[in-house]
């Protein structure tokens, strides 16, 4: 099964592929995805729906893992970093059909076993369980492979593993 994580945000939207077959979890591919800040936001959400349809084009994911949104407190930022998920959930839904959305507590219980875990023991145990050499950058991308990772373990306990 191939699962699409994604950091959802409007300048910097972290994207992360894994792969969970019968030997466990690897990483397929994991960056980010940029959007200039000179640009209006039509023209950025546009530029996020074309580069994740080609990321889904690429990489055919079976489901999409998305980080549900973390409310700050500047709630202009805020409502671009709305839109801009909606389009990531719009197109997931679009293209593959099947999207599950985590809350950022659910994700770090999921890979660490405390829902309070720090930015640095989710980078570690991302690192770990996909057997990476380092740690991925920018902590977006390790933010969307924790989202993917945080699904496959969820699939596999509410017993929604695909073949």
């Amino acid at each position: 099964m191939i699962i699409l994580g994604v950091d959802p945000g409007y300048a910097t939207i972290g994207y992360g592929v894994i792969e969970k077959d019968n030997k466990g979890l690897r990483a397929l591919d994991y960056g980010v995805i940029k959007t200039p800040p000179d640009e209006m936001i039509a023209v950025r959400l546009a530029m996020i729906d074309e580069a994740m349809s080609a990321i889904m084009a690429k990489y055919s994911p079976e489901c999409v893992s998305v980080e549900e949104l973390f409310f700050n407190t500047n709630i202009t930022t805020g409502i671009k970093v709305a839109h801009a998920r909606g389009v990531i959930l719009l197109n997931a839904v679009k293209t593959c059909g099947k999207l599950y959305e985590y809350t950022p507590l659910q994700i770090k219980q999921a890979l660490t076993g405390n829902g309070h875990a720090d930015k640095h023991q989710i980078q570690y145990m991302v690192k770990m369980i996909l057997h990476l050499a380092s740690v991925p950058k920018p902590d977006d991308a390790a933010d969307a492979l924790a989202a993917a990772i945080c699904h496959a373990n969820m699939a596999v306990i509410a017993g929604r593993v695909m073949k």
